[in-house]
């Protein structure tokens, strides 16, 4: 708790107004790999509390959309159409269509994380199960040509998956922004240009 408190990248976000630190994390990779632009359109799997959908929203403008999902509540954001449920099952998949109108996402986004038991084997499997979720919804959803950001954990599984993203964008990089901090294993894996052949019929 100590540490959160006088986290630094914490006590900016209190002082700018931004959801969570996580918002920094995206901004800083989002800036990097030009990643959002005015009009786009990008859905935020794991959305809760709202950091990342509030970058999103602020560099899409009114022109864009910013459809974020989660399982636990979420309070409004401008900008922000956001769908309560799991993102693998038909109630929550038939609104998302239906906002998406047709039209495939540019981005998803992913910063889903389990809740941590302890039990790094266990924790470490359940990480990667979300990542691949995660995947599998952005080949569904993504237009071709379309970018995939999510969060993964180096261990058991990394290499597989990285090699599953490979496979299905044109390029895969790795990125571990400022914000994330140094003792975790967490990494942003990148997917830049879905490969058109990925979109199911």
């Amino acid at each position: 708790m100590r540490e959160h408190v006088n986290d630094p990248f914490v006590q900016r976000a209190k002082a700018e107004g931004w959801r969570s630190r996580a918002a920094f994390k995206l901004l800083e990779m989002a800036e990097r790999d030009r990643l959002l632009a005015a009009g786009m359109t990008v859905v935020d799997l794991g959305a809760a509390p709202g950091g990342w959908s509030q970058v999103a929203a602020g560099r899409v403008g009114k022109g864009g959309r910013v459809l974020a999902l989660d399982l636990l509540e979420m309070a409004p954001l401008d900008g922000v159409d956001f769908i309560r449920g799991d993102f693998r099952e038909e109630a929550v998949l038939v609104p998302l269509a239906a906002r998406l109108a047709g039209r495939p996402a540019d981005l998803v986004i992913s910063d889903m994380a389990p809740n941590l038991s302890g039990i790094a084997v266990s924790d470490q499997a359940r990480a990667m199960h979300l990542a691949e979720l995660a995947l599998e919804f952005a080949l569904a959803h993504l237009k071709p040509g379309g970018n995939f950001l999510v969060k993964v954990f180096q261990g058991a599984g990394f290499d597989a998956f990285r090699k599953a993203m490979a496979a299905a964008f044109a390029k895969v990089l790795a990125r571990k922004p400022e914000a994330s901090r140094g003792r975790s294993k967490e990494v942003y894996l990148l997917g830049l240009g879905l490969r058109p052949r990925q979109r199911p019929e």
